[in-house]
């Protein structure tokens, strides 16, 4: 086993180094003086312009998030021997491919889910116990816009995959809260990275009917990553100062929701705007569903204080940084 890093160094996991925003990442990590093992499907493919001193702090592994669950925790327990302890676990690997819901096969939803969800779950699990022992750690899921603009044809797979990773992460973040460890959401939209907006499309149960449809909304998906406006360099940089709590994130407290990016601010607002609403569109017969009845009064106090429990309970996310 390699020498214990200082404690002022982390050492980080990073999933899906090969393209995209893990390619840029783990650079800039290295750049710190920190540590990193970086998992790719293929390792040959993960390539970084290096010194020799960042290259000896880096530990490339081999990874399929679709691993069966005893696989990724040997990996993960192989890393852990590396350095000792993984202190920032950054689950960013995912896969994007395209598909009307209704011409996908179940095997290609099962597929998007053991990749963008399970994996991730499982990858996760097997990190978290050593970051609860030691009091210390920090979890960074990568959601999607997408969770907010879930009228985008053809995604429909990949944004219900991300929409599972956006209550897992806040579930997650109640529940290692009290052992120090923090939970970061962050949720990119209009980046322009390799690979995950080019996954190919797939019609496994074709139905001509959907057939104009299915090419103008390809047209205009392949159209717009092109065009996408985000920088991915400026996203990872900022990531890792709101890790760190230095640079552009001095000073200010850690996020469970991390927006990044004008189109994500974009569709955020719509979508609650659009929801409130139609809340108050149907409030007045739409809210109060009590049971009228002798215990009217009694269940209206339940009710109010259910209500204040999952309040308080969904803002339990701020923890010390690691």
């Amino acid at each position: 086993m390699s020498a214990t890093p200082h404690a002022e160094r982390r050492v980080w996991m990073i999933t899906g180094t090969s393209s995209g925003f893990g390619k840029r990442l783990v650079p800039m990590v290295l750049s710190r003086g920190d540590y990193v093992v970086a998992t790719a499907r293929d390792p040959a493919k993960v390539d970084f312009q290096l010194s020799e001193t960042d290259r000896a702090r880096l530990h490339v592994v081999q990874m399929d998030l679709t691993d069966a669950p005893e696989k990724i925790q040997s990996i993960v327990s192989g890393a852990l021997a590396v350095w000792g302890r993984i202190d920032v676990l950054i689950n960013n690997a995912g896969w994007a491919p395209k598909s009307l819901l209704e011409e996908a096969s179940p095997t290609h939803t099962q597929s998007v889910f053991q990749t963008n969800v399970f994996g991730v779950l499982n990858t996760t699990n097997a990190v978290l116990p050593q970051m609860r022992s030691r009091r210390t750690g920090t979890v960074v899921f990568l959601g999607s816009r997408s969770v907010w603009k879930a009228d985008t044809i053809l995604t429909g797979h990949y944004l219900a995959s991300k929409a599972a990773i956006h209550a897992f992460a806040e579930t997650y973040a109640a529940e290692v809260t009290p052992f120090n460890v923090r939970v970061i959401l962050a949720v990119p939209g209009g980046f322009r990275t390799e690979n995950i907006h080019t996954a190919p499309l797939t019609s496994e149960n074709h139905i001509p009917d959907y057939n104009a449809l299915r090419e103008e909304a390809y047209g205009e998906l392949t159209e717009r990553w092109v065009a996408a406006p985000g920088c991915p360099t400026k996203i990872m940089s900022l990531l890792v100062d709101v890790v760190t709590g230095e640079g552009k994130a001095a000073d200010r407290n850690s996020p469970l929701y991390l927006v990044l990016g004008r189109p994500t601010y974009a569709a955020a607002k719509a979508f609650h705007e659009r929801l409130g609403k139609e809340m108050d569109a149907w409030r007045d017969v739409a809210e109060n569903l009590d049971f009228d009845d002798a215990q009217g009064n009694k269940s209206h106090i339940i009710s109010t204080e259910l209500v204040g429990f999952l309040t308080s309970t969904s803002l339990r996310v701020f923890v010390p940084r690691t």
